[in-house]
C-alpha cells in the first residue's frame, strides 16, 4: 500500500471516559489549567483528527463534553476495557471509518504527532492493530525499568510486536541488573491503540487468553490469536494522570515545552 492509498483510509478518534475510578473518582472532570482533563484531551486530539468522540457511561461527563462543543456517545457501564467501549461507541455512532483510534482520556498532553505516527502504521496493508512505544531513558535506572505499571515491548525488524510484559524483557545475560538499561535499548508501551474496524469487532469477541490473564494486558490476547500489532516509536514524553497527586506533575508540564509539541 502506498502513502496515497493510506490517505484514503478514514480515521475516527474515540476517547473512553469513565467517572468511576478507585484512585481518582471523577478524573475526566478534574480541572487542569482552567480546563477539564477531558476537554484538554479532546482539543489535542482534534488537532490531528477531524472526527473525535468521547465515549462515556456517565451523564456528568456527557454534559461537560457537550458544554465545550464536543461530540459524545453513551455506552454501557459494564465494559471491562477501553477497547470494548470503543467497539460499542463505534457501532452506536454508526461510523463507517476504516480505522478506530482508542485514545487514553487521562493523558491531557497527548501530542498530535503521536496520532500521525499511529496512523502511519497503516501504510502497511498487513497492519490490523497499531500502538506506540517509547525508548526507555537508561539514565532512569533499573528500578524505573522494572516498574510493572510500565509494560515493556519487544518487536521484530518489521516493527511487528512480538511480546508485551510487565517484566523486564529481554533478560540480559552476563550483566548485573543495574547494567541492563545501558546494555539494551528497551522500549516501554504507550497505551494508545488503533484498529481496523473489522479487527475491532473480531477482537472484542475473543475470550480472554492465558497470557492476558497472567499479565493483565489485553494486547496479549490479540497476539495469542495471531493478530499483527504494528509498533510506532514516539519520543514524546507525556504524563498519565492516575491520582490527584499526578495533577501537580501535569501542571508543571503545562508550563514547560516538549520537543516537537504544539502549544497546549
Amino acid at each position: 500500500m502506498t502513502g496515497t492509498d493510506m490517505e484514503k483510509l478514514s480515521f475516527i478518534g474515540i476517547i473512553p471516559a469513565r467517572y468511576a475510578s478507585t484512585r481518582f473518582p471523577g478524573k475526566p472532570l478534574a480541572m487542569l489549567g482552567g480546563m477539564t482533563m477531558i476537554e484538554r484531551v479532546y482539543r489535542q486530539v482534534s488537532k490531528e483528527l477531524d472526527d473525535v468522540w468521547v465515549a462515556t457511561d456517565d451523564d456528568r461527563i456527557a454534559e461537560a463534553v457537550k458544554s465545550f462543543g464536543g461530540k459524545v456517545v453513551m455506552t454501557s457501564e459494564t465494559h471491562r476495557s477501553g477497547t470494548d467501549r470503543c467497539r460499542e461507541a463505534y457501532d452506536n455512532i454508526g461510523s463507517q471509518a476504516d480505522v478506530v483510534i482508542n485514545i487514553q482520556g487521562d493523558e491531557p498532553f497527548i501530542d498530535p504527532l503521536q496520532l500521525k505516527q499511529i496512523k502511519k502504521c497503516f501504510d502497511l496493508p498487513d497492519t490490523q492493530i497499531a500502538t506506540l512505544v517509547r525508548p526507555f531513558d537508561a539514565s532512569k535506572g533499573y528500578e524505573a525499568l522494572e516498574n510493572p505499571n510500565s509494560p515493556k515491548v519487544v518487536f521484530d525488524k518489521d516493527m511487528r510486536a512480538m511480546l508485551f510484559s510487565r517484566s523486564v524483557i529481554p533478560y540480559v545475560r552476563g550483566k548485573e541488573r543495574s547494567e541492563w538499561p545501558g546494555a539494551y535499548e528497551y522500549h516501554t508501551h504507550i497505551g494508545m491503540y488503533a484498529y481496523r474496524s473489522e479487527t475491532l469487532r473480531e477482537i472484542t469477541c475473543l475470550p480472554q487468553s492465558p497470557l492476558e490473564l497472567a499479565e493483565s494486558l489485553e494486547q496479549l490476547r490479540w497476539l495469542e490469536n495471531g493478530y499483527v500489532i504494528r509498533v510506532g516509536i514516539s519520543e514524546c514524553e507525556t504524563v498519565g494522570i492516575d491520582t490527584p497527586a499526578d495533577l501537580e506533575a501535569a501542571l508543571e508540564l503545562l508550563q514547560s515545552n516538549c520537543k516537537n509539541r504544539n502549544d497546549i
